[in-house]
């Protein structure tokens, strides 16, 4: 089932070439991200609303039964409680990974003027580097689903659209990269000066 999250952070994010899980070579590669949502806000309470119909559409009586033995395991999970984490800016929120397997073709992308961030072959378009970084406010859209597999059972999201919103600070301690103090640089007799 398709969600909007109108705002939230950005970590861990993996939208220009897919990787493949750990950079193991025997894994599918993916794009992915994990987007940071407070606890409590309504923004939380719609995604649990989701996650809960698309487990009873799935399961029916025992969709209870199972969603909480489910939304306790990090791993069977794309929904998660980001005070178990202990990654920068992810205290007081819920977290919610994503992920878009290569084979599906990649994620929409948009820059703030809803212009894409990138080319088909996983480079950015001109200017629009620092543009998504962990940290940053975003939009996006994702499929909520309901895994039932060999695997296991979870609840599992697709990636399908981050949209940037605007700055935010990065996590880490940095800010965003910007290309301020730095200007075209001559060729010619006085370049040498600059070495």
């Amino acid at each position: 089932m398709e969600i909007i999250l109108p705002e939230s952070r950005i970590s861990f994010e993996v939208l220009g070439v897919p990787r493949s899980y750990q950079d193991k070579p025997d894994t599918p590669k993916r794009w992915g991200a994990t987007f940071l949502v407070p606890q409590g806000s309504p923004l939380a309470a719609q995604v649990l609303k989701t996650i809960n119909e698309v487990a009873e559409a799935k399961w029916g009586k025992k969709a209870k039964t199972y969603l909480e033995d489910i939304l306790a395991d990090k791993k069977a999970s794309c929904w998660v409680n980001g005070d178990k984490k202990e990654y920068d800016g992810y205290q007081g929120m819920m977290a919610l990974t994503a992920y878009r397997y290569e084979e599906k073709g990649r994620p929409i992308v948009l820059d703030s003027d809803a212009s894409p961030m990138y080319k088909a072959d996983g480079t950015l378009y001109e200017g629009k580097g620092g543009r998504i970084y962990s940290g940053c406010y975003v939009k996006c859209k994702v499929d909520i689903y309901a895994q039932d597999n060999k695997q296991g059972k979870g609840i599992r999201a697709e990636l399908k659209v981050v949209q940037r919103l605007r700055n935010g600070d990065a996590f880490g301690g940095g800010t965003p990269p910007t290309a301020d103090g730095f200007e075209a640089i001559e060729e010619g007799a006085d370049a040498d000066d600059l070495s």
